[in-house]
């Protein structure tokens, strides 16, 4: 019961996601992409500078990890992103990138959902490039 609502927490922080990132005009490719390791939850492209090229814009692979929390008892969303799960999101993003043979940049970014305790929405954080070497 209670992992059947986790899921659904889960899901409905993914839908709020992926509507924020499209309004933010990048481009859902792939959802719930899953490796070994674990589940990318959102695969997106978004056209932006690549500043290792001179600052061509380029098409960027977005790799997204959604993070969604109700209340702050156990933390907020944001602070749920630890060194472990950073170190599993970097595993899973260069499994994606070999696997789909990605040749363009590449990125993790995290959305954070947070939710009051009753549900309502409180704030949405997109973290460009949240998780690094």
């Amino acid at each position: 019961m209670a992992s059947d609502r986790r899921r659904a927490l889960g899901a409905a922080g993914e839908a709020l996601a992926a509507e924020h990132l499209i309004a933010a005009g990048l481009r859902i490719v792939a959802r719930n992409w899953r490796t070994r390791e674990g589940e990318i939850d959102l695969v997106a492209e978004e056209d932006a500078p690549d500043w290792s090229e001179g600052g061509a814009l380029r098409t960027w692979r977005v790799l997204v990890e959604v993070r969604t929390r109700r209340g702050r008892e156990y933390g907020t969303a944001l602070q749920s992103v630890t060194p472990r799960k950073a170190a599993q999101l970097r595993r899973m993003a260069e499994t994606y990138v070999q696997a789909v043979n990605w040749r363009g940049p590449w990125r993790i970014d995290v959305v954070a959902i947070q939710l009051e305790p009753s549900g309502l929405l409180h704030a949405i954080d997109h973290v460009r490039h949240a998780v690094t070497g």
